[in-house]
Order: structure tokens, then C-alpha cells, then sequence
């Protein structure tokens, strides 16, 4: 066999080969069942149809924000906790501002969710109740030094014939940190124990921004 003939029919197999990859490309392409990202999703608690979301967590460096500047660290916060008010969301409910300071010499950045606890006596449930965590907050936030933002705590309330337990103080992990504060809860305000609720009527609402 001549080498003129083969030459032809190697050039004509290639074109072959490629045809067919590009019609396998276009196929795969075109598949509707490719696997897909799947969507994140949160579970209902609390009152209203509220719900939770996944725990922030700890993030370095620059935050999308109005100023692109980096979130609050602890070290850059002080804590305090207001007084108890009467819930709009149930007569049984109290709302405790949870406010942080900024007490550093630069704006930072403060918005998510924090991580709160209530730490007290001892109870069949453990001496601390990991509140949930409802994501209604602002999206961004800017604190400029010396300024505030705070968070709400909102407490059901025991009933008269409900066992009674009271917390001796809060710990609380501001967004994207993993170092706590603490305060001292108020002695006079008995927390019903809801911790293996799908629905507790005691939860921590996101970061608002507060009046500058």
C-alpha cells in the first residue's frame, strides 16, 4: 500500500474523531440532570414564622460593607445589657437589648447574628442554654469608634405553674470572632427552658444598626 492513500484516510478519521467529541460536548452540555449547588435552607423557631440560619463564622481581613472596613474583633467592644421590655411578637415575651460599644479608635464593622448563651444553676437540660439564632439584622453595618449597634435577646417568659430557672449571666461571641464578653443577667428574670423546642419562644435577633 501506497503512503499517498494512507495519509488521506488518517486526515479523514481525525476529522471523524472530532466531530464526534464536539457532538458528546454539546450532549453533556445540554444534560438537565447535571448535578447542581445545592441551595442553603433554615428551619423554622420562634414566634411568627421566624428563622434560623447558619452560625456565622470566623472571616479575616476586608468585609463588603458601605466602607469595605473589617468586622468588630471583641477585643474592639465592650458589652451591655438594657433593660427588660414587654414583646410586641407575645404577651409572654421580653426583649433585652444587647449592646455592643465600640471602644476602639476606628470604625469597624458589625452585622450577622451573634452567639449567645445563658449561663445559670444547674438544670436537667445542662447549667447553659444555647439560644437560637434569627437572622433578621441589617446587612451591613458600620460602627464608628465610640458608637453602638445592638442586638435583641427575646425571653418567654415562664408561666406561673412552669419550672423556673434563671440565668446569673450572658456570654455572647460577636459575628466572625471567636472570643467572647460576658455580662451579668438580670436576677429578677426566669427564662423557660425550651432547649429541645422545633420552635422556642427565646432566641437572639441579628445585629441593628443604632442611632450615631
Amino acid at each position: 500500500m501506497s503512503h499517498r492513500k494512507i495519509r488521506p484516510n488518517i486526515a479523514r478519521l481525525a476529522k471523524g474523531i472530532a466531530a464526534c467529541a464536539g457532538v458528546l460536548a454539546v450532549v453533556a452540555c445540554s444534560n438537565p440532570g447535571a448535578p447542581a449547588a445545592a441551595p442553603r435552607t433554615s428551619a423554622p423557631v420562634g414566634g411568627g414564622g421566624v428563622e434560623t440560619s447558619a452560625a456565622p463564622t470566623a472571616t479575616t481581613g476586608k468585609q463588603a460593607g458601605s466602607g469595605g472596613n473589617p468586622r468588630c474583633a471583641t477585643t474592639d467592644l465592650s458589652l451591655a445589657l438594657g433593660s427588660p421590655k414587654p414583646s410586641s411578637n407575645s404577651p409572654g415575651q421580653v426583649d433585652v437589648p444587647l449592646t455592643y460599644k465600640n471602644t476602639s479608635s476606628r470604625t469597624c464593622a458589625l452585622y450577622g447574628v451573634p452567639g449567645v448563651d445563658l449561663n445559670g444553676p444547674e438544670d436537667p437540660n445542662g447549667p447553659v442554654y444555647h439560644l437560637p439564632r434569627i437572622d433578621n439584622g441589617v446587612k451591613y453595618n458600620d460602627v464608628p469608634a465610640g458608637s453602638t449597634a445592638t442586638a435583641t435577646i427575646t425571653i418567654l417568659k415562664p408561666t406561673d405553674d412552669s419550672a423556673t430557672w434563671t440565668p446569673t449571666r450572658v456570654t455572647t461571641i460577636p459575628p466572625g470572632q471567636t472570643q467572647p464578653l460576658t455580662a451579668n443577667w438580670p436576677p429578677d428574670l426566669p427564662v423557660l427552658r425550651q432547649d429541645a423546642a422545633t420552635r422556642p419562644g427565646t432566641y437572639v435577633n441579628g445585629i441593628l444598626s443604632d442611632p450615631h
